[in-house]
């Protein structure tokens, strides 16, 4: 019989489950976290758990906040269980099982009152968010924030009763500001170039429209680092709770299952402080480009390259797309011909040697990862993953074969129909446009790539287009295993 995840049980749990060695009642919130999701628990949190066993940095806890309606249900879950979470870490031979104690509280979501006094506590030093490439209200094309969205708009016409995330932050600087309370840093998380830019631009783009003295303030004055963050994170089922139960004997109702692997890169620009995360592995550097280049576009763009012909031929998980010599050939190709050349050096650092590691991670069999999962949000990550890189191939006028082909999986995805002739269910915010262009694509390939918030002057580059253009044909005709053979070579 499993054991409910609570503070009273912990002394109960098998003895396979590592628990927090500190004393919980000594944590304060140090942290307020927007976006209390699995990436976060199975990477920020970690980290800070991992800081604490070691007996430091107790007034640097979390306190999780959230906007979205799940949010509210998810807080419900972490209040049974005193906002402990179990993390289970799986490797191709290993499976362990840790019990975090992190976060100590997570405010009402919708309680936007409370959530603004909370930001304006000067023990709260640090703001951070993991919200999704998605919540960040820019324009996918050229990274400009997007002052038009109706929830933007809704801010800024009531600052003071703000709905998102980036109106909550605004309003509490404003709050700290008028009280004399030192700014806290702002830190994203989000697998986002230069992340800590596009929040900036949110933050103060949606103070502009109410208040631009307050707007320019915060762009003089508040920090907001730059950031590269890497975990492998699946979405949690069934699956994942009965494993906890059964193998570990935890009944957790939300636990977290990732990979062992885990890597945080860190602008180190905090004014008002920080944890001494380098003691637990976390890399402060003075520019986070490189590091962030080489992930994005190496692991996130190598999803994107393996994840679209798994799903046209119905492979579920991850590991079985790398166990199929098409898939895994294809992925080799664009990756060193096409992606990791055109990438700058990255200090201490083989690109050969990460992507080897990069293959690794995405075949182990123990983690669950979804291809669906990979599929999810084209319309966002497309322009952070993949078109960096034909825009760069296109500028040195160096071939984009295998970019285009990727593109054009993408598009042929979207149709909503996999080779079989099986539904694929909606897979993107905007999946009902993204339909829409894809059966137009179908006899004309072009009404694809002029998406310009996804495609922008990399739509109109003829060798670009010729080459999708071809491609898509083929995806029609032949099939994705025949044009992934062709593609190849074989």
């Amino acid at each position: 019989m499993p054991t409910k995840l609570t503070a009273q049980n912990l002394h109960r749990l098998p003895k396979n489950v590592a628990v927090p060695r500190y004393d919980r009642s000594q944590l304060s919130g140090g942290i307020l976290h927007f976006g209390v999701g699995n990436f976060h628990r199975a990477h920020q949190a970690v980290y800070l758990d991992d800081l604490f066993n070691l007996g430091s940095g107790y007034d640097w806890a979390i306190v999780g906040a959230g906007v979205l309606d799940a949010d509210a249900a998810a807080r419900e879950k972490f209040e049974r269980q005193d906002w402990l979470t179990t993390v289970v870490e799986q490797d191709a031979t290993r499976m362990s099982a840790r019990v975090t104690g992190a976060m100590v509280d997570y405010l009402k979501p919708g309680d936007a009152a409370t959530i603004i006094a909370r930001l304006a506590d000067p023990a709260i030093r640090i703001v951070s968010l993991t919200i999704t490439e998605g919540g960040y209200f820019i324009d996918p094309a050229t990274g400009a924030f997007n002052a038009t969205h109706p929830a933007i708009v809704a801010d800024g016409a009531r600052p003071d009763a703000p709905k998102t995330v980036f109106g909550l932050i605004v309003a509490g600087l404003k709050l700290r500001r008028a009280s004399g309370v030192q700014p806290f840093t702002v830190m994203s998380c989000d697998n986002i170039p230069h992340n800590g830019v596009v929040t900036r631009n949110a933050v103060v783009g949606l103070a502009k429209l109410s208040d631009p003295t307050l707007a320019g303030w915060i762009r003089n004055e508040i920090a907001f680092p730059n950031g590269m963050v890497d975990r492998i994170t699946p979405a949690t089922g069934e699956r994942e709770r009965r494993i906890a139960a059964d193998q570990f004997g935890v009944e957790d109702e939300w636990p977290v299952f990732c990979e062992t692997f885990r890597q945080w890169v860190l602008e180190d620009n905090f004014p008002a402080g920080r944890p001494a995360l380098e003691k637990v592995g976390v890399q402060f550097v003075p520019d986070v480009t490189p590091y962030e280049h080489m992930k994005i576009r190496i692991l996130n763009g190598g999803h994107a390259v393996i994840a679209y012909p798994a799903g046209l031929m119905d492979i579920e998980f991850v590991h079985e797309a790398m166990a199929h010599p098409l898939v895994l050939g294809f992925l080799r190709k664009v990756e060193r011909e096409e992606i990791i050349p055109v990438l700058p050096p990255v200090p201490d650092t083989s690109l050969e040697d990460y992507y080897a590691l990069i293959e690794e991670r995405f075949a182990n069999p123990k983690i669950g990862d979804t291809v669906r999962r990979l599929c999810l949000d084209g319309s966002n990550r497309q322009p952070k993953f993949i078109v960096p890189s034909i825009t760069d191939r296109l500028a040195r006028g160096e071939g984009v074969s295998g970019l285009a082909l990727e593109s054009a999986l993408w598009c042929r995805y979207c149709y909503g129909v996999s080779d079989s002739g099986r539904e694929i269910a909606p897979n993107d915010p905007g999946w009902d446009r993204l339909q829409v262009v894809s059966h137009a694509a179908r006899s004309e390939p072009s009404a694809w790539l002029s998406m310009d918030d996804v495609y922008g002057a990399v739509g109109e580059a003829p060798a670009f287009r010729a080459s999708f253009a071809e491609w898509l044909r083929h995806l029609w005709t032949d099939g994705t295993e025949a044009t992934l053979r062709r593609y190849l070579g074989s």
